[in-house]
């Protein structure tokens, strides 16, 4: 019989079946516990899988704790960028390193609680494609953290119509395929859900625990709302307007050349039947303005339009995702 070292070893090379994902900065106080818990949760649910810690440009000693556990724990990989890029470049880079089907993250600092990992996963298997953990009893401060999420939740799911309570919570399951659809930036990675329901995905949620940070200090403030608000625009276009980008230019185009008519027709009418001075008149400049405006959108939509197309020939995108296909 091997030793429990030859086990974990040869646990190591089996190809995995499930991808721990973690984006870590700045967490030296919470490293250690955090991956105690979760080595131990996942052993015990008779996992093969491995742990991915993405050190996002740590200023303290998070990256050489982590390089110190990776070489006791063959599971353990650790990718170091090079400086501090952001939560959603820290995730893309665990995507793409990830070698199983079915991705997990989470945080580091160990308010998200690995006891879920389970739970989720089994919601997973009912033939979910993302499974999105819902902070209900959330354990932040209400009018910095709570309040502005809660806002921002509603406004991403009216606007994408992915009707989800916590965007925010990082703690979700992927099918490795929904990831493989979609390349991340700014950040999008709170757009995940969204992004993966566009692409065809079965989305869900469910209730995780939520724990108060009792170790480090909060790496996010209310400074986010505004980039969250832009890159949920670019999120809104994509799902949108995405494949036809003329049609968004193009129909303000012809408002703005409605504009211009209408302001045109009203000059003729003061002009000729009312014999009114055009000198400095509003509604002259106004049909002027929109004419050029309405150009340049038009413009801009053709432009738009041949960027799409060389980004899907150049790429070999398909404007389609097959989800599903028999007899192949």
């Amino acid at each position: 019989m091997g030793t429990m070292a030859e086990t974990v070893t040869d646990l190591t090379r089996a190809e995995p079946g499930l991808s721990i994902v973690v984006p870590i900065f700045d967490e030296e106080e919470n490293i250690g516990p955090f991956l105690d818990e979760l080595f131990e949760v996942l052993s015990a649910n008779s996992l093969i899988f491995e742990v991915i810690c993405v050190d996002d440009g740590s200023s303290d000693r998070t990256f050489e704790l982590l390089k110190e556990r990776a070489l006791q724990e063959p599971r353990l990989r650790v990718l170091r960028l090079g400086k501090n890029y952001g939560q959603t470049a820290a995730m893309s880079a665990g995507f793409h390193a990830a070698r199983g089907p079915v991705v997990v993250t989470l945080d580091g600092d160990q308010q998200n609680d690995p006891h879920d990992i389970p739970k989720l996963l089994e919601r997973y298997e009912e033939g979910y494609d993302v499974v999105s953990g819902w902070r209900r009893s959330r354990q932040d401060g209400f009018l910095r953290r709570t309040l502005p999420s809660r806002m921002a939740n509603w406004l991403i799911s009216r606007i994408t119509g992915v009707h989800l309570h916590d965007y925010g919570c990082t703690l979700k399951v992927y099918r490795r395929e929904v990831l493989d659809r979609f390349e991340l930036y700014g950040q999008l990675h709170r757009f995940i859900p969204a992004l993966a329901a566009w692409s065809g995905g079965r989305i869900t949620e469910m209730e995780v625990n939520h724990r108060s940070r009792s170790r480090g200090r909060s790496k996010y403030g209310i400074g986010r709302t505004v980039t969250v608000l832009l890159d949920l625009t670019i999120v809104k276009f994509l799902m949108s307007y995405g494949s036809h980008p003329i049609r968004v230019f193009g129909m303000a185009g012809f408002l703005a050349w409605g504009v211009a008519m209408a302001s045109l027709v009203a000059v003729i009418v003061m002009k000729v039947w009312q014999q009114t001075d055009m000198t400095g008149n509003p509604l002259l400049y106004l049909a002027i303005l929109g004419v050029m405006v309405g150009l340049q959108f038009l413009l801009m939509g053709v432009i738009a339009e041949m960027v799409m197309r060389t980004y899907h020939e150049a790429q070999d995108k398909r404007p389609y995702i097959i989800v599903e296909e028999i007899n192949s």
